[in-house]
């Protein structure tokens, strides 16, 4: 099975801490590895539309910011920098079953 999953938190997704699922906003499953690519470009054309910057990590680890979304830390007391990621999985690991920049 292959999974596209959008989350936001104020860490890049391939950090995956141990609550990182907490930050899940949706979370997509096929069966079908033509379903999951179609599904994977489109989440990360309009992520690309919404935000100047961009990284990614292992082919399968997007990450989209824009600057002046930040959320204040009262634990650390400083801005933090808000992240948009998209991992793709396969069988419930990270994988790179469709390269953006190919």
């Amino acid at each position: 099975m292959f999974e596209v999953i959008y989350m936001k938190a104020d860490y890049e997704p391939w950090w995956m801490f141990e609550d990182w699922e907490e930050t899940i906003r949706s979370r997509h499953a096929f069966e079908d590895i033509e379903l999951a690519t179609a599904y994977s470009k489109k989440m990360i054309a309009e992520l690309r539309k919404k935000h100047r910057r961009e990284a990614m990590k292992k082919d399968c680890f997007y990450a989209f910011w824009s600057e002046d979304e930040i959320n204040f830390c009262d634990g650390c007391d400083e801005d933090l920098q808000l992240y948009h990621g998209i991992i793709l999985m396969k069988d419930g690991k990270p994988d790179a079953f469709y390269k953006a920049n190919e």
